[in-house]
Formats: structure tokens, C-alpha cells, sequence
């Protein structure tokens, strides 16, 4: 080859490079390895409840943060999705000796996964279709509605639940007693979720959802099917969803509507709004401030002399989210974007500002 056809190639390369080696890889990269040496400094309590909990609902947040970033659609329907998942897992392997309600099949919990996911991406793809032509406030209402039907469909079917829920749901023999297991497979399965929704963002089909978010008549013009587009995006997420659903069921060992109801639904919602809706990783970011205000802002000591009760913990959510949406309505993701700019141009500027007596003095020389 010539070194003329070789340049090309190399300059290729060199930006492949420099895209792999950018800021926001290399903090990912890291907050993985974190993640997964983890275990051999935290403690139990730390990996098993906060981090394991973290890992749940960033996966099941990563799916709003997706349908809202690159969909435009904002659904409130995705823990009902997570909780079909947990529901079906809970029907198929809980045996029929067991003392619990549900359809007791009895199942292999492998094949039961294989079940429970098949039910919720179905069950995705036709609520994804009924709501595919709407947007907006629209799309976000009819999601609500979504998580209020399913609800109440769980509460009122007695043999898939009722309004007492299944019990003893164990999980396969690879994480029952190994709760660290658990912790480590959902980092893994993070992991797999943010770069498939980070490739997919770049292939045809994610191209082409962006391109319906941003002008859905100019895109329906030019021939795509967007309504298709919009109900493949959420069945997607859906299926999803239903991953952070098995493992939520195989964590908490039971299921009932309670877990799915409104409550449970607006705090994913507050999940991905304290991360950020734009942003994956702060899908994950928003979990870990949620879970840990949930646990450790409980115990402050004399906070209690300040007017923070449990009964008024949900105040100081509120009050979180209030001001992280004041100072960045991009979430904390939002915060981290800005600094990190702003040290660039420091940097840049400090390059700038000791480049230029530099090239003085040398340009100065005879």
C-alpha cells in the first residue's frame, strides 16, 4: 500500500482513537471497574441493599431515559412493564404446595425468566401500539393510565395475584445465598444496557427515531413508518424493563400491586429526572442519589430537631429534585457536563495565555 492510500486509514484510526478515549468512556470505564471491585472493600449492606437496589432501578430508568432521549416520549408505563415481568416470574416458579396466591406452575426459574420476558415484551408491543400516535403530554398521560390499569388488573385477577401479591419467589441457584452474585450480574447487565442503547442511538433504526422526535411529519414525508418506529422503540424498552423486573422479583423474593402502583411508577420517574432524562448515564447516577437519600438521609443524626421525619422524608425528595432542577433541568448528568466543560476552557485558556510569550520569544530569535 502506498503512504498516500496509508493516511487515510491511520487518520482514521487516530479518531477512533481519541472517540474511545473521550471523557465520557473513560469516567464510564471507571465507574465500572468501580463497580465490579466493589465487593472486596464495601460492605455488605452497601453491595447487597444500596448498590443491588442501584442497579435495578438505573436499568428500569435507563428505558425512560431512552424512549425521552431519543423517542421523545416520555412514558410512565415502564415499572408496570418491570412489574409484569416479576409477575409472571412469580406465577411460573413458585410451586403448588407453596402457601401463596398465583398460578403456582412450578417452573424451572430459567424457563420462567424465558416466560416472564416473552409475556412483557408482548404485552410492550401492544401497549407501545395503542400509544404510538400520541405525544407529548398525550403519550405521558396514557402511560399513567397504563400503570393505573395494571394495578388494579393484578389487584383484581386473584390467581395471577390479587391484592395480596406471591410470596416466596427464590431465585435460580446461581444467586440464591449469593446475594453479591446478584449485585455483580445486574453490573454486567448495566453494562450490556448502556452500550446497546448507546450503538443502537447510532444505527438506521435509532437514526431514524431521533429523526421522528425531532420532526415526525417531515419523517412521515420522506416514508418512515413512524408510528412503527415509535412502538418497536418501546417494546424495546419494555423488554427491558422486564430484565430490571426478574432480578427486582428475585431480590425482594415477593411481588404485589403495591410494588407497581403510583407510588413506585413517579419515583422512576424521579430516578431519571435527578440524573438526568437526556443523558444514560444518569440513569444510574439519579438511582444511586435516590437510594442513598432513601437510606442514609433517614438516620442523619439530629436531623429529626430540624423538622425530618420519616413521614416527611418524601418532602426532601421533593425539595432534591427541586433544586437539582433549578440549578440544571438536565439532571445532575446536566451539572457534571457543564464543569467539565468548564475546565476544558480553563485549560485551553491556560494553554492559550502560556503559548503566547512562548511563540514571542522564539519568533524574537534571529
Amino acid at each position: 500500500m502506498s503512504p498516500t492510500g496509508a493516511a487515510p486509514g491511520r487518520a482514521q484510526s487516530r479518531r477512533t482513537l481519541r472517540r474511545l478515549l473521550s471523557a465520557r468512556n473513560v469516567v464510564v470505564a471507571a465507574a465500572t471497574a468501580l463497580a465490579l471491585l466493589l465487593p472486596l472493600f464495601g460492605s455488605n449492606f452497601f453491595v447487597e441493599f444500596v448498590m443491588t437496589r442501584t442497579m435495578i432501578l438505573g436499568i428500569a430508568a435507563a428505558t425512560i431515559v431512552f424512549l425521552a432521549a431519543y423517542g421523545g416520549m416520555v412514558s410512565l408505563a415502564q415499572y408496570l412493564l418491570a412489574g409484569v415481568a416479576g409477575f409472571m416470574v412469580g406465577n411460573a416458579v413458585v410451586a403448588q404446595d407453596a402457601w401463596s396466591k398465583g398460578l403456582k406452575l412450578g417452573w424451572n426459574p430459567w424457563v420462567a425468566v424465558l416466560f416472564a420476558l416473552a409475556v412483557t415484551t408482548a404485552v410492550a408491543f401492544v401497549l407501545g401500539a395503542l400509544a404510538s400516535r400520541t405525544t407529548g403530554i398525550y403519550f405521558l398521560m396514557i402511560t399513567l393510565t397504563y400503570a393505573v390499569i395494571g394495578y388494579y388488573v393484578f389487584g383484581s385477577i386473584t390467581p395471577l395475584s390479587g391484592f395480596g401479591g406471591i410470596t416466596g419467589i427464590d431465585p435460580p441457584g446461581l444467586f440464591e445465598d449469593h446475594p453479591q452474585r446478584m449485585y455483580l450480574a445486574l453490573v454486567v447487565l448495566s453494562v450490556l444496557v448502556y452500550v446497546a442503547f448507546r450503538v443502537l442511538a447510532v444505527t438506521p433504526f435509532g437514526l431514524a427515531l431521533q429523526g421522528i422526535r425531532d420532526d415526525p411529519v417531515r419523517m412521515a414525508s420522506l416514508g418512515f413508518n413512524v408510528s412503527l418506529h415509535r412502538t418497536l422503540a418501546f417494546t424495546l424498552a419494555g423488554f427491558t424493563a422486564g430484565l430490571a423486573g426478574v432480578f427486582n422479583v428475585w431480590w425482594n423474593g415477593q411481588i404485589d400491586p403495591t410494588s407497581i402502583s403510583i407510588g413506585p411508577t413517579l419515583d422512576l420517574l424521579i430516578v431519571a429526572v435527578i440524573g438526568g432524562t437526556l443523558s444514560l448515564e444518569g440513569a444510574w447516577l439519579g438511582a444511586f442519589v435516590f437510594v442513598a437519600a432513601n437510606n442514609y438521609l433517614r438516620n442523619l443524626p439530629l436531623v429529626d430537631h430540624i423538622g425530618i421525619t420519616e413521614a416527611r422524608f418524601n418532602t426532601i425528595v421533593g425539595v432534591l429534585v427541586l433544586l437539582i432542577m433549578i440549578l440544571s433541568p438536565d439532571g445532575l448528568a446536566g451539572i457534571i457536563d457543564r464543569i467539565r466543560l468548564g475546565l476544558r476552557r480553563l485549560v485551553h485558556l491556560s494553554r492559550g495565555s502560556g503559548a503566547g510569550p512562548a511563540e514571542a520569544a522564539a519568533g524574537s530569535k534571529p
